[in-house]
């Protein structure tokens, strides 16, 4: 009997033990499909952002962790703990990119987790308007919040020498155009992309240019564009207008045309042009000196730049506002022609 019960005594022992574990076993399943689920839900429900959004800076040095306590910190994410354990489980979480990104609302957590690790950072932008000379584009980028200024003080040629283009020309090399740009970009960066752009620009201009176009080189055809630019906002009459001003050049006319005389009078130039400031000889004076000036005057566009390269053919040889209020000239072959024109220009500004 002892024996027996000895026996029976044992396997009462093996069958709790073995219920216990079972019931482990279903205690541990029961968790983790709880928690399963409420992983599954935390990830379908988009985080706690404001109607506009927030930017998020990760620097460097940061980890999952530090990024983690800033959108706890913020009641950003409901469950900091299962962002940071699917961040690991995933290898996401040493896969952060230094940067600033842009939180939007109703992102959900993997979309975030998505964003901070893609390197798709927030961009500001910077525009370089057409016709803007080198003094211009310089107070322009001293004026910018976003850039990282280390050019402030520099003469123009030091900033040359600034950006790894010491003795290069700089008036007119800087293409027009919107340029993006992350956070703690340097106003020299810039520059550098916009002289490569223009280069660039010129480069095929240069190479599709009609033939036998009384233009020696590059820095010619640069030099009439950035005239086109100033003369004209309408971008249809810049081939007409650089039309003009290359017939004018192979007949050995002179281009008579002032912008070129308000660049060469710099800080004395008084909003208007006189007749004194005409007569008044400068290296960009195309009243008093034949040809092209030395350098562009601004920055052309590359609409300005095409036209000066491929300008459109015809007999036109003057040129003057319409004063209509459209940005439109009129366009003459003959001085008679072009008298008849100013004479019209000036009656429409005097109200008759």
């Amino acid at each position: 009997m002892r024996l027996l019960g000895r026996v029976i005594q044992t396997f009462f022992r093996y069958l709790l033990s073995k219920v216990s574990v079972i019931i482990f076993l279903i205690i541990l399943l029961g968790g983790f499909f709880v928690v399963s689920k409420d992983l599954e839900d935390f990830l379908q429900t988009p985080v706690n952002l404001p109607e506009d959004g927030i930017v998020l800076e990760i620097k460097p040095g940061m980890t999952i962790d530090d990024v983690v306590g800033i959108l706890r910190s913020k009641n950003i994410i409901r469950n900091a703990l299962y962002f940071k354990w699917y961040a690991r489980f995933t290898g996401d979480a040493s896969k952060l990119k230094v940067g600033e990104y842009a939180l939007l609302p109703e992102m959900y957590p993997l979309e975030l987790l998505s964003i901070i690790t893609s390197g798709r950072v927030l961009q500001y932008n910077f525009t370089i308007i057409e016709g803007w000379n080198f003094s211009q584009l310089r107070q322009a980028l001293e004026k910018s919040p976003h850039l990282n200024q280390t050019l402030k003080g520099l003469s123009n040629e030091e900033v040359m020498a600034a950006i790894g283009l010491e003795g290069k020309p700089y008036e007119g090399y800087f293409l027009p155009d919107t340029y993006l740009f992350p956070k703690n970009y340097s106003d020299a960066e810039l520059l550098k992309r916009s002289y490569a752009a223009m280069n660039e620009v010129v480069d095929k201009a240069w190479a599709t240019r009609q033939p036998n176009l009384p233009i020696k080189n590059k820095r010619e055809l640069l030099t009439l564009a950035s005239i086109v630019e100033k003369e004209t906002g309408v971008a249809s009459e810049r081939p007409e207008i650089a039309g003009v001003f290359v017939r004018r050049l192979q007949k050995g006319m002179r281009l008579q045309t002032d912008p070129t005389v308000i660049y060469g009078l710099g800080d004395q130039y008084r909003g208007v042009i006189y007749k004194s400031d005409l007569q008044r000889d400068t290296p960009y004076n195309t009243y008093t000196r034949d040809g092209l000036p030395p350098t562009p005057i601004a920055m052309p566009s590359r609409e300005a730049i095409y036209a000066a390269a491929n300008p459109k053919p015809g007999k036109t040889l003057y040129f003057v506002a319409k004063g209509d209020g459209s940005g439109e000239h009129l366009f003459s072959e003959t001085l008679d022609q072009h008298n008849r024109a100013v004479k019209q220009y000036r009656d429409r500004m005097r109200g008759k």
